[in-house]
Formats: C-alpha cells, sequence, structure tokens
C-alpha cells in the first residue's frame, strides 16, 4: 500500500460525534416517555431518517426534522407548538457541541503532512462540518474537504476525479464499514476500519469483510506502522 491521498472520515474517526446524538435521543426519549417506549421512539427515530435520506441526507438538520416528523406521529399530530419548540431546541444545541478530538489524532497527522495529500472526506451538513473542522484547529493539515451527499461508489468516483486521484493510489479511514470501507474496496481503492466505542444502527453490517486492500485497526496511530 503506498498511497498518493489519504482521505479521512470525520465523524467518530477525526473527532467525537455519536455520543452526542445518543444524549440527543435520550432527552427526546424523555420528552415523549408517556407516548411509548424508549425502544420503540428510537426505532421510530431511525425508520424516519432511512425514509428521509433520499430528501434530506445526513447530518444534524435532517435528524432534528426526522424527530419532529416522528413526534407528529407519537402524539396523532397533536404535538403543541412548545413541543416543536423543545425539539428544535436539542437540535439547536447539537450543533454547538464541541469539537475533541480523538487520542493521537493530531500527533498522526503531523506526521503525515507532507508525505501525503490528505483530505477529509465526510457526510453531514455542510455549515456543521466546516464548523468543526475549524473549532477543531486540525483544518491546515488537509488540502481538500469534501462533504458527499452520500458515501455510495459513484460518490467516492466522483471525488477521486476531482482529485484526479486513481483508486489504486487512494487510502480511506474510518470508522464506518458500510460508508468507509465497503465502497472504497468495491472501486479498487484501500482502506482502513478504526471502530469507534459506538456506531450509528444505519452505519452496520451484518457480515465480514474479506479483502487484500482492508485493514481494521484499533487506533489511529497503528496507521503509521502500515505506511
Amino acid at each position: 500500500m503506498n498511497p498518493k491521498i489519504i482521505a479521512f472520515d470525520a465523524d467518530d474517526t477525526l473527532w467525537h460525534n455519536e455520543p452526542y446524538f445518543d444524549e440527543a435521543q435520550e432527552r427526546f426519549c424523555v420528552l415523549f416517555q408517556d407516548y411509548a417506549s424508549s425502544q420503540e421512539i428510537l426505532g421510530l427515530i431511525l425508520n424516519h431518517q432511512v425514509k428521509n435520506l433520499p430528501l434530506y441526507g445526513f447530518g444534524i438538520k435532517a435528524f432534528t426534522l426526522s424527530m419532529i416528523e416522528t413526534a407528529l406521529q407519537l402524539t396523532n399530530h397533536q404535538i403543541s407548538g412548545k413541543g416543536i419548540e423543545q425539539i428544535l431546541a436539542i437540535g439547536k444545541d447539537l450543533l454547538q457541541k464541541p469539537v475533541e478530538l480523538l487520542p493521537n489524532v493530531e500527533s498522526v497527522l503531523e506526521q503525515l503532512k507532507g508525505k501525503y495529500k490528505l483530505v477529509v472526506a465526510t457526510k453531514g451538513d455542510l455549515k456543521d462540518q466546516h464548523r468543526k473542522l475549524h473549532d477543531s484547529g486540525i483544518g491546515p493539515f488537509f488540502h481538500h474537504i469534501e462533504v458527499l451527499s452520500d458515501k455510495a461508489e459513484l460518490d467516492y468516483e466522483k471525488m477521486l476525479d476531482r482529485l484526479d486521484c486513481k483508486p489504486e493510489d487512494f487510502l480511506m479511514i474510518g470508522n464506518s464499514l458500510k460508508s468507509d470501507v465497503l465502497p472504497v474496496l468495491n472501486i479498487g481503492g484501500h482502506a482502513i476500519h478504526i471502530p469507534y466505542h459506538t456506531t450509528w444502527e444505519y452505519e452496520k453490517i451484518d457480515f465480514e469483510i474479506v479483502h487484500p486492500n482492508f485493514h481494521s485497526l484499533t487506533a489511529v496511530n497503528q496507521i503509521l506502522d502500515l505506511l
């Protein structure tokens, strides 16, 4: 493996993210605990998120709209304006969460910069992801930022065209096997999976990946031993 471009996923690869969503969903479940169990409510939110992906895409704003739709369903469209306001407050709080880098991220980027062209390839809200990258302080390490509407094979192929990079010269690093690994392997690239301790249900797969271009690590600093 001798990549020319190394791309990093952002959320739960460079910095913590999913625990904030878990906390937001807990707050939502408390608001509507008289209508259904937490398990039922979380299932409804997930169903709305997946159904809305073609329209809203990924990110906090899409998540907030899905929470509102869930509330409408739970209350049979009887939710008050104050109830909607409380849901919006949960979404706004998410958009203002501090950015906490994962261990060793900055030191690894320092060692890779100059040797490889570094890229951020992430999903989510454009404004929010740029805000987090700015607040993280690691923006200067990256040559290029891509906030993708999705991470399917075609999305990666278009990104590589823009970067003038062949798939065999590309390495993707991320915490999602579904989004950061499988599509990249399918187009001929290299992928490294660094699992995070919690994963959104939508990003989970139920089979093992065996591929010569695939590596699974437990920490970001282990990347240096592979390159």
